[in-house]
Order: C-alpha cells, then structure tokens, then sequence
C-alpha cells in the first residue's frame, strides 16, 4: 500500500465512539463451556459465608455485600444483594474472549467489575464491533477482557445510526456513486488500514477504481472474521484443503502439537488434518491463536486454577472440536488474505482538507459520546429504576 502521512485521517476520527474493553474483575465469569458457569454459580449459591466470599474473589468493585444494575437486554437479571439473593442462573451469553476465542459469560453486572452498560444497550443483532488491536479485528459478539478499544458499527439499536463520523456516507456516495453503507466504510478500514505514529491512520480512496478493489478485499476480510454471524455463509476452505476429524479428540488431552509434513494437528490422541501451517502459525497481539485456544480449553485443570475457575468439564466436548475445525479454517483463509492486504495499494487518497472541507472533519463532540437509547426504564441496584 502506498505510504501513509499526517494527511491521513485517523481511525478515531472515522469511528468516533469508542468504548474501553469490559474489565470482569474475575476469571471464573467467563468460560469457554456454559456448562461449567452454570456449575460454578450453582458451587457459588451453594456456599455461604466465608467460602462464598473465597469463591466470589471480591474486588473494591464487586463484592457479594453490593448489588449492581441489571444488566441492559438482560431483563431476567436480579439487581438484590449477591448476599441476599443472588437469584436464578443468567443464561451465558455468547462473546469473544481473545482474538478469534469465542466463549461464554454470566451476564450479571453484580459479578463483572466494569460490565460497560453503553455497550450491552447497543448490542442486538444488527451490531458489529471492531476491536482496535494492532491489527483491528471485526466480532459480532461483544468483545469482554483485555481485548482493546470497542469502536461498535451503530450507535443506537436495530443498526440505527452509524458510528461514523457526519457527513462521511455521503461524501463517498459523492466521489464514488453508488450507495455506501456502513459495512462499507468496516471494511475499507479492514483492507486499508494501518498502524500509524499517530494512531490508526485509514486512508481513504479517492478514485472509485481504488475504492472498489479495496471494498472487495474487505468484505472477503470481513466475512471470513464474522464467521457466518449475522446469517451469513461460514466460511470454507475449497474441497480437498478442508479440515477433517481423522481421530476422535476423547478424554482430557493434555498437549497441542503440529506435524508440518502431514498438516496434522494432534489433540492428545486425536487429530485434525488437514491443517495449513498458516492456520498453525497464526498470530494475533503477538500470541499465536491456535495454542492459545487450546491452552483456553485446558486451563481448569492447570495448576494455576483455583476456586470456580477449576471447575469445568470433565472430558473434551464435542462441540469444542467442530469450534476448533471452524477456527481453523478461518486462520487458514485469513493467513491467505494478508499477503494481498499487505500488497494493496488505496492509490490517490482523499486529503485531510478535503475532509474538512465537506465537515467530515473534526467529527463534533457528540459523535464521541454515546446516543441516547433507552426506550424503557432501566433496574437499579435493589430493584430500584437507574436514573440516566
């Protein structure tokens, strides 16, 4: 790609809203198996007194003597003391852990140290959220722990509203023709962006062939990443170069190891093949994905788990290994991508004046601040309405 300069225009202008990462305070809310967090919170409603407050781990956020808000979207949810009445089990929900690590949380805000409340009332199935991480990576699901800044798509429900800034969509339309939406401008910053010493600098281009060819690479990026969410196709790896169970992963594998030769991924006494060394090889923040995962799936019996964070299942599910075949296949085809993301040339871009000049730039204060969604009262701590 063509070099970039201070006449670029800055990720943080493009998408202005910006939400820090969800600090849960405590491991154990969080896991890769809803079976296990419904085993702990039973451990942990169970328990009374000292123990409870051991498997709790308060913090000076969290403490099971504080309630807490319920959680927004999340109407079952009891907003009593944890100590008084911790109530029924939430039902996990869906989110992504670490780069590419899809896992479960109990959604309570009584238990998380900072849930980020603005997140979960924009969160539906309209919503997309771009994680900025060296390399910013796209999720359907809400991103929770040490992740990076959460940029979401749209700003209010029902995919109301893009987090862009003003007047963006309609100087593309001008200078490209065509409509533009949202999932656009996502996935031009996919293909186009890059990390910059002024932050994440998002050329944009200024001719419509450009423009074009930077759209296509992006949606191919960005589907690969969503992994059929939001009714789209999961992706495939074309036939003959699809991984395939070769031996059933059964028991309590201990160790991950890879043959090159053989493509093969080993699970204990299980394997996986074929597996391309770029699915094998691939990093994200620095940390390859696919040990990482499994290092995820085994660590309720490392010797570092104690409390609820070592309960967990007592043998490798199932549905653990047809996660495992989808995420392979999503590091293979994105491994395949970057070298044509790194070749990709955005051409003539549009300056920072021109920016200014149609009022794309500075966006105004309140394109940084979250809208205003709330279309029924929200329950405050000990069922009392949040006032907000």
């Amino acid at each position: 790609m063509g070099g970039v300069s201070d006449d670029v225009p800055l990720l943080d202008d493009l998408m202005p809203w910006s939400v820090g990462g969800l600090r849960l305070g405590r491991d154990w809310v969080a896991a890769p198996d809803p079976a296990a967090l419904r085993a702990r919170w039973a451990t942990l409603t169970g328990s009374e007194g000292a123990e409870r407050e051991r498997l709790f781990r308060p913090s000076r956020s969290r403490r099971p003597d504080a309630g807490a808000a319920a959680l927004p979207g999340q109407r079952s949810a009891a907003t009593a003391r944890f100590a008084d009445d911790p109530g029924p089990c939430p039902d996990p929900v869906r989110v992504l852990r670490e780069p590419f690590d899809e896992q479960w949380l109990l959604p309570d805000q009584r238990l998380i140290d900072a849930a980020r409340p603005e997140l979960w009332r924009v969160r539906d199935e309209h919503q997309l959220f771009l994680v900025e991480t060296p390399d910013p990576l796209v999720t359907a699901h809400l991103p929770v722990g040490r992740l990076g800044r959460i940029r979401p798509l749209h700003r209010r429900p029902g995919g109301a509203e893009p987090n862009l800034a003003p007047g963006l969509l309609p100087l593309l339309v001008a200078r490209h023709g065509g409509p533009v939406i949202p999932e656009d401008v996502l996935s031009w910053i996919l293909a186009a962006g890059r990390p910059g010493p002024r932050g994440y600098e998002v050329p944009l281009a200024a001719d419509p062939e450009h423009w074009r060819a930077g759209l296509e690479l992006g949606h191919r990026l960005l589907a690969v990443q969503l992994r059929g969410a939001r009714g789209g196709e999961p992706p495939r790896l074309p036939g003959g170069r699809r991984p395939y169970v070769r031996s059933a992963v059964t028991g309590r594998p201990r160790e991950l190891a890879y043959e090159a030769e053989s493509e093969t991924l080993s699970l204990g006494s299980g394997t996986v093949s074929p597996v391309p060394a770029g699915a094998w090889e691939y990093e994200a923040q620095g940390v390859r994905v696919l040990p990482a995962w499994f290092a995820a799936r085994t660590a309720h019996r490392g010797p570092d788990a104690e409390g609820l964070a070592a309960l967990g299942p007592a043998e490798w599910p199932q549905s653990w290994t047809s996660e495992l075949l989808a995420l392979v296949t999503t590091l293979a085809l994105l491994a395949e991508l970057t070298p044509e993301r790194a070749a990709f040339e955005t051409g003539p871009v549009l300056s920072t004046e021109v920016l200014r000049a149609a009022g794309v730039l500075p966006p105004p204060a309140w394109a940084r601040r979250p809208a205003s969604v709330l279309d029924h009262q929200e329950e405050g701590p000990g069922g009392q309405f949040a006032l907000l």
